[in-house]
């Protein structure tokens, strides 16, 4: 009893020393007749008034000086806010946060430092900005994380606070990289139809080889092991292994923070042959059309792609007349009894729209004129999906945007429209090449070349070449209007001035070319464009020592200078998937040039065809055929300045560049008027490369002729005793400045006189 009332007496006195605590600090209300701020440096005044929730002549009470406080600490500008009061006077009293004066960092050799600066701005530490003690974990964690992206897994991160002057401080991160984490196992468990190295080799990732440090194979990536995981998926699907799945993957990292091993556990299921196909639901009464874009093939094994194919098909189709919100399903009905799946493509073409407006995003440079004016769709039109991936297909051909997508998106409120957006990506369109070089034959040259694309965002393409070299001097202006009048007919213009002449000294003999042309290119479908140009030539022949015999014919019958009046009709289609580094698909090229007025009259024209088939997700085939055919237009002689040229890299390998073809009686290559070459490769990807495409290996046949006068071509009279052939491999690399080529060939036909270059190498050309 005693012992409670000690406590109920203890009780009450902490009570009232509470009580008398709060009576002195509370501040009675009163009316505020100057506020003064204390402690800035650098903040503004101003920054701190407009924060304060009291102003002159306002009552001040303890919750307003609570609110203050807690308002001064959410700008993030003060480590300590305190608020003081002298009479009515109120005195708001703060201690800065120091500022970042510099970030730095050491040890960094995996990435460049502006975009570690942008990472770390990105969660708010940067020159200039308050310093946070809290900010150094999370930057810490966020240079950790930009490691762990690049299998550095191993990465140490230690950060250095320095103070300097005016309550500044700089900060440094230093780095201790260590060695990339690299997968040194790959297991496949579950697999019985197929090898594990079977499908090792579908994946872009693997163990590693000789060129890993180029292609980073072997360096672990979550979304390359997804991408990879998908790629196995898909290899199951399409070989009837309808209930294929992945049951889980572990990713181990070991000890050492250097090594990774991968286990990835499936479940093969049973293979399933397609038994039927059915349609159900609502057709538009087209059921025999639809019927028609099937690619499932009952009696054959089940494949995830046909499916994927006849259900983007149907919707496809659905779309060209209206409905962009059909919806298509293709549902299994499964007897596993007898390994039998019978597909049932149910379809709801729900309703009819048409698009009320047409967007276009992502163009910071192109004007929206270029983009829209490539499109087939229209606006207040019903919606056409063949007109709106037509429209899609073109704006991806100008060849400005890396990305092109079509997004539909429903108009809220009304069912029956749609607005469609293009967004893009655009991607640098312009070129600049500056070179020098000397040697002892060509002297100092110095080349340059600008091509612009899409000029000033236009659509406009610019271009300019100069080479100042003492023996071929060239300069070429051109510029291209693909929408000189509004129904797409194109405009070409070009100007061109070279000399060629065989020394520098100036006792030799020199060819001088000047001309001027111009061209429409008239699309006649969507994917064919022919094109029709003017243009004028002057050849003049600057005789001198050595003129070669040729040449002497050609001024003794035309004399010197030249005019010729060319009219040049060209046409061309591309179907393949890619101009860099094709895997499949068709190119063919076709022009001709006539002469028709001027003292040089003839017809020259040349035809290409190239073919590209996949053999499997590593190996292609390719073909590529050309052929060119060149004759006079009056009763003299075809001009020899006109004459075709083979040999080397785009024609047949292993002979010297521009060496095939007929001589005068000075051993002097002269070319021909008629040219044939035929070229077969098989690309495969470069040992220790896995999948990269960029960077393949080749071996290559080539066969070809240039002709003369007196010579026919084999495709024409079945002559082939002038054919010159070779065989060898090669390299192909798409380089960082630009695709490059490097063939090792052995002739296989010669003859005696033949110039022989086994090892060739350039960059720009396909064959």
């Amino acid at each position: 009893m005693h012992l409670n009332r000690f406590r109920l007496k203890t009780l009450s006195a902490l009570a009232a020393l509470v009580l008398v605590a709060q009576s002195s600090w509370a501040v009675s209300p009163f009316t505020v007749r100057d506020i003064r701020i204390e402690g800035l440096q650098r903040v503004e005044p101003g920054t701190v008034f407009v924060s304060l929730p009291v102003r002159v002549g306002d009552t001040y009470s303890d919750d307003k000086g609570t609110a203050a406080i807690q308002s001064l600490f959410a700008l993030g500008l003060f480590k300590d806010v305190r608020i003081e009061v002298i009479g009515d006077v109120l005195v708001v009293v703060v201690e800065e946060r120091p500022t970042v004066a510099n970030v730095e960092f050491v040890g960094t050799k995996e990435f460049d430092k502006d975009v570690l600066v942008k990472s770390l701005r990105d969660i708010g530490l940067a020159d200039g900005r308050p310093f946070d003690k809290a900010q150094l974990d999370r930057a810490e964690q966020e240079l950790k994380r930009q490691y762990i992206n690049r299998s550095l897994y191993a990465a140490e991160v230690v950060t250095t606070v320095t103070p300097i002057e005016r309550n500044r401080v700089n900060l440094t991160f230093t780095v201790i990289e260590g060695e990339p984490a690299t997968i040194s196992e790959i297991r496949i468990v579950g697999n019985k139809a197929f090898p594990e190295s079977t499908l090792r080799g579908l994946f872009d990732l693997n163990t590693g080889g000789w060129l890993s440090w180029y292609t980073k194979s072997n360096r672990y990536s979550r979304a390359k092991l997804n991408a990879d995981i998908e790629t196995l998926r898909s290899y199951y699907l399409t070989r009837g292994y309808l209930e294929f799945k992945v049951d889980s993957t572990q990713v181990a990292i070991l000890p050492n923070k250097t090594d990774i091993g991968i286990n990835i556990n499936i479940t093969e299921g049973e293979r399933y042959v397609v038994s039927s196909v059915r349609l159900a639901g609502q057709y538009l009464g087209k059921e025999d059309e639809f019927k028609s874009l099937v690619a499932i093939r009952p009696g054959e094994a089940y494949n995830a792609e046909e499916v994927t194919k006849t259900i983007k098909a149907f919707t496809d189709y659905f779309g060209n007349f209206g409905y962009a919100f059909a919806r298509v399903q293709a549902l299994p009905e499964i007897d596993r009894v007898n390994n039998r799946v019978a597909l049932v493509l149910q379809a709801d073409p729900s309703r009819r729209a048409y698009v009320r407006k047409i967007n276009v995003a992502g163009n910071t440079r192109t004007r929206d004129v270029v983009v829209r004016r490539e499109f087939r769709q229209l606006e207040a039109s019903w919606y056409d999906g063949e007109k709106i991936r037509l429209s899609r297909d073109r704006v991806d051909r100008l060849g400005y945007f890396g990305e092109v997508a079509v997004e539909t998106q429903e108009v809220p409120g009304t069912p029956d429209q749609v607005d469609l957006t293009i967004n893009v990506v655009e991607k640098p369109t312009g070129s600049l090449s500056l070179g020098a070089g000397y040697s002892s034959g060509d002297g100092l040259g110095i080349s340059f070349g600008l091509k612009q694309e899409n000029a000033f965002g236009s659509g406009n393409s610019l271009g300019l070449q100069l080479n100042t070299s003492k023996i071929n001097r060239l300069m070429v202006i051109n510029t291209t209007d693909p929408y000189f009048t509004e129904d797409g007919v194109s405009r070409t213009l070009d100007l061109y001035y070279r000399t060629t002449r065989p020394y520098q000294d100036q006792d030799y003999y020199e060819l001088i070319t000047a001309g001027a042309a111009i061209r429409f290119g008239v699309p006649f479908s969507e994917t064919d464009t022919v094109f029709f140009g003017l243009g004028v030539e002057s050849t003049e022949i600057v005789e001198g020592l050595s003129l070669p015999q040729s040449y002497k014919d050609f001024v003794e019958e035309y004399g010197t200078p030249t005019l010729a009046v060319p009219l040049t009709v060209g046409w061309a289609r591309d179907s393949r998937d890619s101009s860099l580094a094709p895997n499949s698909g068709r190119y063919q090229r076709a022009n001709a040039e006539w002469s028709f007025a001027g003292d040089v009259r003839y017809l020259r024209a040349t035809y290409q065809f190239q073919q590209y088939v996949p053999l499997s997700k590593q190996f292609t085939a390719a073909v590529n055929a050309e052929i060119g055919l060149g004759a006079s237009g009056s009763d003299k002689t075809y001009p020899v300045f006109k004459n075709f040229f083979g040999g080397g890299l785009g024609s047949v390998r292993g002979f010297e560049q521009g060496s095939l073809g007929p001589v005068d009686q000075f051993g002097t290559n002269v070319g021909g008027d008629k040219k044939f070459n035929l070229n077969m490769e098989i690309l495969a990807p470069f040992p220790g490369a896995g999948n990269d495409r960029t960077l393949r290996l080749y071996g290559f046949w080539d066969m070809g002729l240039i002709a003369g006068p007196d010579q026919g071509l084999p495709i024409i009279n079945a002559n082939a005793n002038d054919l010159r052939s070779s065989a060898g491999i090669g390299i192909s690399w798409i380089s960082p400045v630009g695709p490059l080529r490097l063939a090792y060939s052995t002739p296989l036909r010669k003859f005696d006189n033949d110039r022989i270059q086994n090892l060739q190498f350039q960059i720009g050309t396909s064959f």
